[in-house]
């Protein structure tokens, strides 16, 4: 089984990660061609199209000044270390064992704008450009455009080392919207995390992010390969409901007090 989650805006370069044996991202070329149409951008027109605040486009606008090759320990941090989200809360990746960190390198990517996809020990220099961002560039006017079908190939090839049955999707719609499943050479299986509230079940934003990253963590330490076993994920509170899955999609309830 290959998963994919999304990255997160928040990152953590100062809390030392541990010790694995870093890689560089397979797509690090088309990551530096990106870079230099980041560079072009003023802080002001970083605030226009992130829409996030002057503080937030400066010290984005410095870290695309300062990304450089090559990458190393001293100016990178692995991805999997670097990211310090809602979803990387769940999956507490520091505090797994090393057997674990080496099934996750080859069994979890993680989605970037930046980077197109990486594994959990690529190295990466802080960033913040998220799949959605409508940044023009030489292949299109979004970053969908300009990933076209490489992160899906890029995935293939992995699903194909791993004879995989299955992508596991725990990635954002905005993030997953830059795979295409039908040029995937395995069925993609969606998961959704749903919360009581209010007299019904809905989708929480920061508890379904935390939940994604819980059963990245249940897969990588349960070495779960199929999907009969995600079915009895319970972490947490959640419980798995077939009347609302189908073979397409995984449901899970929790019901608070």
């Amino acid at each position: 089984m290959l998963m994919v989650v999304s990255p997160a805006k928040e990152l953590d370069y100062q809390t030392v990660a541990p010790a694995v044996e870093v890689t560089m991202p397979a797509l690090l070329a088309d990551s530096a061609e990106l870079m230099q149409v980041c560079r072009t951008l003023t802080p002001l027109q970083l605030s226009e199209l992130m829409h996030i605040s002057d503080k937030l486009a400066g010290l984005n606008a410095a870290r695309f000044t300062q990304w450089q090759l090559p990458f190393n320990t001293e100016n990178a941090k692995a991805a999997l270390f670097a990211f310090n989200g809602d979803v990387y809360q769940g999956l507490a990746a520091t505090t797994l064992q090393p057997a674990d960190l080496a099934y996750a390198q080859q069994h979890l990517r993680i989605l970037s704008g930046l980077y197109g996809v990486l594994r959990p020990f690529d190295l990466m220099q802080p960033y913040r450009l998220e799949m959605g961002t409508k940044l023009h560039n030489s292949r299109g006017k979004d970053l969908y455009q300009f990933w076209g079908s490489i992160v899906t190939d890029n995935l293939n090839q992995q699903l194909e080392q791993l004879q995989a049955s299955v992508l596991l999707n725990l990635a954002s719609q905005e993030y997953f919207k830059a795979v295409k499943p039908k040029l995937l050479a395995r069925p993609v299986l969606d998961v959704q995390f749903k919360d009581f509230k209010n007299g019904d079940y809905k989708i929480i934003s920061f508890f379904a992010k935390k939940a994604r990253g819980l059963m990245a963590r249940y897969v990588l330490e349960q070495r779960i390969d199929q999907v009969e076993g995600l079915k009895d994920f319970a972490l947490e509170g959640y419980q798995f409901s077939p009347a609302q899955s189908s073979s397409a999609q995984l449901v899970f309830l929790r019901h608070t007090a």
